[in-house]
């Protein structure tokens, strides 16, 4: 039986730590000129869970003003909703 707080060889213990400070920021989504609206709304669904009319909307702003605020709300969900954005090489941008 191991002893609480021994260190076992090979094994590395990670403890991750909530370093939220409670400040919003937003993502950014860029236009361009690889993805059809169809691609880009779709990724939109997944990234942000929102309706096929929302994600719409956002894609079409997106595309009229060259970017557009996808979605606001604490960092590490906006690291989340990058991601999935990037996934497919869209362009994003986190702003705090």
């Amino acid at each position: 039986m191991e002893t609480p707080g021994k260190e076992i060889p090979g094994i590395e213990i990670v403890v991750e730590e909530d370093v939220s400070i409670g400040l919003k920021s937003k993502v950014i989504l860029y236009n361009d000129d690889l993805h059809t609206f169809d691609e880009v709304i779709l990724q939109i669904i997944k990234a942000i869970k929102c309706s096929n009319t929302e994600a719409r909307k956002k894609a079409f702003e997106t595309h009229v003003k060259g970017n557009s605020v996808i979605f606001y709300g604490e960092l590490k969900e906006c690291l989340s909703v990058s991601s999935v954005l990037e996934e497919i090489a869209l362009h994003t941008q986190i702003v705090t």
